[in-house]
């Protein structure tokens, strides 16, 4: 059974850093690329950093760059989301998800996901 299984999230003050996790069942995390994507209220989900199942290769987007790390531990098929200095603006529900396509180049559109995890709350607030 494919699953996806995030975890934590919390309240963190502004500047502070969290460390999500995201471990995989069911797939290797080696084939296929696992993206995060994040969701705050009233917004569109926007794709936020991921990493190709082909060799490991982050992509980010452009308000996380120099912020936001992504790495994966094969051996326990997790994929870890680094989040320092973190702002308010970084505030929503986060969400880890499976590339649809194994050993490509990992795409930051959603719609190119199609296995998702529940998602995880993150409040960067004083």
């Amino acid at each position: 059974q494919l699953q996806l299984v995030e975890s934590g999230g919390g309240l963190v003050q502004p500047g502070g850093s969290l460390r999500l996790s995201c471990a995989a069942s069911g797939f290797s995390v080696q084939l296929y690329g696992i993206g995060w994507f994040r969701q705050a209220p009233g917004k569109e989900r926007e794709g936020v950093i991921c990493i190709s199942g082909s060799d490991g290769t982050p992509y980010y987007a452009d308000s996380v760059k120099g912020r936001f790390n992504i790495s994966r531990d094969v051996a326990k098929n997790t994929v870890y989301l680094q989040m320092n200095s973190l702002k308010p603006e970084d505030t929503a529900v986060y969400y880890c998800a499976s590339d649809r396509i194994a050993l490509r180049q990992c795409p930051l559109w959603q719609y190119e996901y199609d296995y998702w995890g529940q998602g995880t709350q993150v409040t960067v607030s004083s």
